[in-house]
């Protein structure tokens, strides 16, 4: 008896040292993990210091009747009363041409906002991430339960990546760094996130908003010039533009919005893409300033991770299909994928609720599905080139919208 005592005694003076510890450690280790990315003048969204949205702040509050530790607590602890996803989704996976035809544009959906996009002879991937896991402390973290719609050493030759912002979900510094050796692409973010990668050996240019870059750069000319391709084969000719999106950004927390967000659109000779990135609705100003820069034949738009408790719409963080159908009306884009769904389970929402969400919200906006369906991971979409139709505005009902959980 006095045995058992004695380890009990043991036990609990070790769990005790264990929670002083954890105690120190939440006290001081999160200045350590403070980094700053990017030194430059202030601007409209630059403090000196920390970036931020000129259209207002991201609020992420706790749910009702709660508070945000215990929460995140229950968070990862699994304990947070989401509704259950599936363990694993069965994938097809795409097998990519080296190239797409002169005036063709082709997009596969490779999961979460990592797409595939091949126009006129240029290849472009979206966010990229391989990994099993969205987190700084694999295997602990977000863990993806739909394999890649291309296996990685099916990927053709990349030439261009375009990075929207530092979440582990959208920057994946395994996958990068072997893009990087295998294919040596250009790589364009937005302000500061370059930092974040040249300390892994991944150079990249970064851009603030309302920037650009043209993909002459490739060959060592004047960032103006216009690469002249013959026959088309692999002709990487264009030019990145990098706009504002509602976002924020942190790698590890206290680095909060230490290095910028942003949304892209990328001119090619097979028309232009337009790229959310992860982005809230904020004014909703956004997607127009990117349609000014010229038609859109294809925009990527995320969906999911838009509810953080049960019955909430949309946060200010992300946008959820109700806006991003209101966003694909603002682009006047042709064509759109909705992405941010469906790999990774990062908020309340059922699996499938975004894309039943979205037909529901286009029904509503008298849009024809065809323009801004969902695609399976792995699947391939021939972007047509057929201009915008007007929209018929349906009676819509709001209870059917607010009951999909």
């Amino acid at each position: 008896m006095d045995r058992l005592v004695g380890i009990a005694r043991g036990i609990g003076i070790a769990l005790l040292f264990l929670v002083i510890a954890l105690c120190l450690a939440i006290t001081i280790v999160p200045p350590f993990l403070d980094c700053i990315y990017y030194d430059g003048p202030q601007s409209a969204h630059y403090d000196g210091a920390h970036f931020f949205n000129p259209d207002g702040t991201i609020d992420m509050p706790a749910p009702p009747g709660t508070n945000r530790q215990g929460f995140i607590l229950r968070w990862l602890l699994g304990n947070d009363d989401r509704p259950p996803w599936p363990v694993a989704i069965a994938v097809k996976p795409a097998h990519p041409a080296p190239f797409a035809a002169p005036r063709g544009m082709v997009a596969t959906w490779v999961g979460h906002a990592t797409v595939l996009v091949q126009a006129a002879g240029l290849n472009i991937l979206t966010d990229p991430i391989w990994s099993d896991n969205a987190s700084p402390l694999p295997p602990f973290g977000p863990k993806r339960i739909a394999q890649p719609g291309i296996r990685f050493d099916d990927l053709p030759k990349i030439d261009l990546i375009l990075i929207s912002h530092n979440h582990y979900d959208h920057m994946d510094i395994p996958t990068l760094k072997k893009l990087w050796r295998r294919d040596r692409p250009k790589i364009v973010t937005a302000l500061g996130n370059d930092a974040i990668l040249r300390a892994n050996g991944i150079p990249a240019t970064a851009l603030d908003w309302g920037k650009s870059v043209s993909g002459a750069a490739l060959n060592g000319l004047a960032p103006g010039a216009v690469i002249q391709c013959g026959n088309y084969e692999h002709c990487p000719d264009y030019r990145v533009h990098v706009t504002r999106n509602h976002h924020w950004g942190s790698r590890w927390g206290t680095d909060r919005n230490r290095a910028l967000w942003s949304s892209f659109v990328i001119e090619t000779r097979a028309g232009n893409i337009f790229f959310a990135g992860d982005t809230g609705a904020g004014d909703m100003g956004w997607p127009a300033e990117a349609a000014r820069i010229g038609p859109i034949r294809l925009a990527l738009i995320p969906i999911g991770a838009f509810r953080f408790w049960k019955g909430q719409m949309a946060s200010d963080a992300h946008i959820g299909p109700e806006q991003a159908v209101d966003v694909f009306k603002r682009l006047g884009a042709s064509t759109a994928i909705p992405i941010h769904w469906g790999t990774f389970r990062l908020s309340y929402e059922q699996w499938d609720t975004p894309p039943r969400m979205l037909e529901l919200a286009l029904r509503c906006a008298g849009i024809d599905r065809k323009r801004f369906a969902p695609l399976r991971i792995g699947q391939s979409l021939q972007v047509p080139t057929v201009s915008p139709v007007p929209q018929r505005t349906h009676r819509c009902d709001e209870r059917a919208m607010r009951g999909l959980e």
